[in-house]
């Protein structure tokens, strides 16, 4: 016990202390510009997103949420509003900034565990360190970085929402120290995060464990925008060694003037702590190491600019993923295929039209649940604010 507490210590000391001996010198940029000076603070920056879809599926008695019934009542067909998000960033001072995300659409079902997702502080000494504490996504892979109203498919990949039920990424609540700096001429980027791992929305943490993550981001060139990411993370979960790790690859290849190709990479390992926990006693194994979830997928993007009219850009993606939930015992992979067409008005995804299929293929299809084969057909409209 003394242990333990010696090494919280010396973990709070790291991430709040440390920042106050590096560069202290920027943590006032003298060099401001006058445009920045004159800002009066407080500053408010609204955000809003809304996700308005048509889904309908073309496979036998399984239902637009991708769940068989055996009795054959099924729902092939439905409208639905996916995501109806409200945000506001404060910033306090040049350095301070509050954030707050809220998904409106989750009040059309249960919302115990929903609805409020962002709810942080952040505050930045200098470009090699800034501190967030609260509700956040911490950095734990690409799709963690970037919003889901910019991602190159319809919704996350199936690994970003398994690890994400792990307490590695999706909406956690804890604490992250953020930077980036030049090792020679590669600039790098990176992360440290300390959660509770518990998901979002949580009163308390279900145990004394924490979970600690980590992410390293190397440019290898400029020129193709060619990113290396690196991830790992160690904690204990109901005095349970768990782990996971990661890495992935993003680049973008500029064909012509108007086409381009994006290209991600990512594959991800951990232990499912939440599949062993969720078993019963007498079904599992005694060791947790024993059920272990892997992942990888390939997603590539082609952006035509096209700047007809009100049509700003088209894109065509493809995301291949593989995913199993416990390789080890019990493996039952899953292969997604996400064929997806994108027309863009305006600029940054102000408005988008998307159009395409979510193809799910499992080995061992499990009647009467959600691992079962799919055909989805999907039309989604976004707006952003």
């Amino acid at each position: 016990m003394p242990m333990k507490k010696t090494l919280l210590l010396q973990i709070i000391l790291i991430l709040f202390l440390t920042p106050l001996f590096l560069n202290a010198q920027t943590a006032q940029n003298s060099s401001a510009t006058d445009s920045e000076s004159d800002i009066k603070y407080p500053t408010f920056q609204f955000k809003g997103l809304l996700q308005a879809r048509y889904l309908e599926s073309f496979e036998d008695n399984v239902d637009v949420l991708g769940a068989h019934h055996s009795t054959g009542n099924v729902t092939q067909s439905s409208f639905d509003i996916k995501r109806m998000r409200v945000g506001l960033t404060t910033k306090l001072s040049e350095t301070t900034e509050v954030v707050i995300l809220v998904n409106l659409a989750d009040f059309k079902s249960d919302t115990k565990g929903k609805v409020l997702e962002n709810a942080y502080g952040k505050y930045t000494f200098n470009k090699y360190i800034a501190l967030i504490g609260g509700q956040f996504r911490p950095a734990f892979g690409i799709e963690e970085l970037v919003p889901v109203d910019i991602i190159k498919s319809f919704d996350f990949s199936n690994q970003y929402y398994e690890f994400g039920k792990n307490g590695w990424t999706s909406f956690q609540i804890g604490a992250s120290a953020t930077g980036a700096f030049d090792v020679g001429k590669i600039p790098v980027n990176y992360s440290f995060s300390v959660l509770n791992g518990t998901g979002k929305n949580q009163e308390m943490d279900k145990d004394n464990g924490k979970q600690f993550s980590t992410r390293w981001v190397l440019q290898l060139s400029k020129k193709y925008d060619i990113n290396l990411g690196l991830n790992g993370g160690y904690g204990k979960v109901f005095k349970e060694d768990v782990f996971a790790l990661g890495a992935d690859i993003t680049s973008e290849f500029k064909i012509s003037d108007k086409l381009s190709l994006d290209l991600q990479v990512e594959y991800k390992q951990g232990t499912n702590h939440n599949l062993y926990f969720s078993l019963p006693v007498a079904s599992r194994t005694p060791n947790v190491a024993d059920y272990q979830m892997r992942g990888i997928y390939f997603l590539p993007n082609f952006r035509y600019v096209a700047n007809y009219n009100k049509l700003t850009a088209l894109e065509f993606s493809c995301r291949y993923e593989r995913f199993d939930p416990s390789y080890k015992i019990d493996s039952n992979l899953r292969q997604t295929y996400t064929p997806m067409v994108s027309l863009e008005f305006g600029k940054a995804y102000l408005g988008r039209i998307e159009a395409g299929f979510q193809i799910d293929r499992f080995d061992k299809n499990v009647p009467d649940t959600t691992t079962y084969n799919n055909n989805l057909f999907l039309i989604q409209l976004q707006l952003r604010i």
